[in-house]
Formats: C-alpha cells, structure tokens, sequence
C-alpha cells in the first residue's frame, strides 16, 4: 500500500480511501501498525478539524438508530458532512459483532454526504473501539466536518466516549416503568442534553412527565460546565419532530463555550496520549507474558505470593527485558 496515495485520496474525500485507511488503522499486522502510523502523522500535520464531535448514547430501544438517521439527514440538509461511527458489541463468548447499523440506517447510508463506519467493540471500555479517535481523525481529513460516535449503551464506562467528543447526547424514552430508573449521577452529569424520545401518539403526555422528572434530577447533579446548563427535550425521531431544536442546542452550545470549547479538545488529546501509552504498555507485558517462562510461573504460582508482589516481579522482568 501507498501510504501517501491513500493520504491524497482521503484528503480529497474519496470515501473508498477513507474505509481503505480506517482498516488499516485498526489492523493489528505490525506492517499495518507501521503505515497507520504514517499515514496518521500526514493526517495530524495537516489537521483538519471537525466543526463538532457528538457523542450518542442511550438506553436500549430508544430508537438510537432512528434518531441518529433523521439527525443525520438534517444535518447534512444544513450544508454538513457526516460520519458516524457506530461501535456494535462484541460477544464476550465468540468475540464476534453483527455490525448492522448500516442496515438500520438505510436512507442515512446512500447520503454521499453521509458516512457510515460500524466497528466491533472488542471488549473496550464503554463500547468504544481503542482505534475510534484515530477513525475520528481520519473523517476530518476526508471533509466530514459532523462526526457521531454511537456508543453502546448507557452505562458508567460512558465515559470513555465523553472525553473523545465535544458534545454528549443521552438518548431516553417514557413508559418503560421506573422513569428515573435509567438516571447514574455519573452519566447524567456528563450529559451536555438529554432527550426523551418517542414522544408521539399516546405516549406523548407521559413523555413530557418523564422530561419533567429528568429536570428536576439534574438539580441534584453538578454543572458538568458552569457556562452551560443541561436541558432535557421531547422528540420523535420516527416523525421527525424536536430534530431541528437538537442542531439548535449543539450550536448554542459551542458558541457559549467559546474559547473553552477547544481548549476542552487540547485537554482530550493530552489524556488519549496517556491512555495510549497505558495500552501499548498493557500489549507489551502480554507478548513478553507469552514467551517469558519467568513471567508464566509467576502467574501459576499466585497463590503463594501475593498480586502486590507477583507485579513488581513482573515488572522487574520487563524492566531487564527492556534494556
């Protein structure tokens, strides 16, 4: 492969070049590894950012799909171009993942505006893909200027995807018994907007009573920004209705944050560096783990010494294995 033909292509939007480089960064062949990183250097010296990161998230049959579809279609209506980046779980059992958002986004994925990119979780924290800043970074490059990161679902490792986007979007619905049930101070205080889906029809009223009851929670949680004060909308994504009013929020937010918005991006980077070199680190020890009978007898022998003691072993073992 010609990294620096596929970096042209991408520049140019070629969308073809674009998957062609999001599987090379998530290749795990060591001559991958190799070009990825190339190609990513040319990607960051010439960085082209996106106009705003969103987040998504919600509980499961909230119609994540539907809205992200409908969003996604008005957002490109407004002049944008959109990525989505949707993580499927992978089975904790065969490690496989059905990878079908696109079949659940039909209208959205035939947009030549529009860009889908389903990717399996692995096992990563909070749904999200260890490869999804990268992937992110490279849909900048391409011209797409929206970029979605689809997560799972609502849980506490959420927060994994809050600290790759500028934006988080809880996705919510009425009627499905306890309404406050779904409510983790952690999540909701990371929540930039929370929205109560499927409001229409006769599920209508009991949504605006469950927005009610999520504004009246969030006086208990503390201001993820002292700037910005976290709303709660009714929409239905089926029929279209609330959509505009959520592209209106995201604006607004942006441009009360100011300055503060991409000083937010900086922090980000500077985290995903540490975080980088933490996994990288993890994947070093686990290869040495696979060829250092030191390192194996030591695992087989834990109940002799203790975890304390069994790491600074190990690390020990690395340490002159590094030299």
């Amino acid at each position: 492969m010609n990294v620096l033909t596929l970096y042209d292509d991408l520049k140019n939007g070629n969308r073809r070049a674009l998957a062609k480089a999001i599987t090379l960064v998530e290749s795990t062949n060591p001559k991958h590894k190799e070009q990825a990183t190339e190609l990513l250097n040319l990607v960051t010296s010439n960085k082209r950012e996106s106009f705003i990161r969103v987040g998504i998230s919600g509980v499961p049959g909230a119609g994540k799909s539907t809205f992200i579809e409908a969003f996604g279609n008005f957002v490109v209506s407004q002049g944008h171009k959109v990525a989505v980046l949707a993580v499927d779980p992978s089975s904790p059992i065969s490690g496989g993942s059905i990878l079908g958002d696109k079949t659940r986004m039909m209208e959205l994925a035939i947009n030549e505006n529009a860009f889908i990119r389903p990717s399996p979780s692995s096992g990563n924290l909070g749904g999200v893909a260890r490869k999804t800043r990268e992937t992110i970074q490279l849909c900048e490059a391409a011209g797409f200027d929206v970029i979605f990161v689809e997560t799972v679902g609502v849980g506490q490792s959420e927060i994994a995807v809050s600290e790759m986007t500028d934006f988080f979007l809880i996705l919510l619905i009425a009627g499905i018994g306890d309404e406050l049930q779904g409510i983790k101070k952690g999540i909701i205080e990371m929540a930039d907007l929370i929205l109560i889906n499927k409001a229409d029809g006769e599920n209508k009223v009991q949504a605006e009573i469950t927005r009610k009851d999520y504004l009246n929670a969030l006086h208990y949680t503390q201001p993820k920004y002292f700037e910005w004060k976290t709303d709660v909308l009714t929409i239905s994504a089926l029929r279209k209705k609330g959509i505009e009013t959520v592209w209106e929020k995201i604006k607004e937010f942006k441009n009360t944050l100011g300055d503060k918005f991409y000083i937010n991006r900086k922090k980000q980077e500077s985290k995903w560096l540490w975080e980088n070199i933490k996994n990288e680190f993890i994947s070093e020890l686990q290869n040495l783990k696979d060829t250092n009978l030191k390192i194996q007898e030591i695992e087989k022998n834990l109940s002799q010494i203790s975890i304390r003691e069994a790491t600074k072993q190990i690390l020990n073992i690395y340490k002159k294995e590094s030299l």
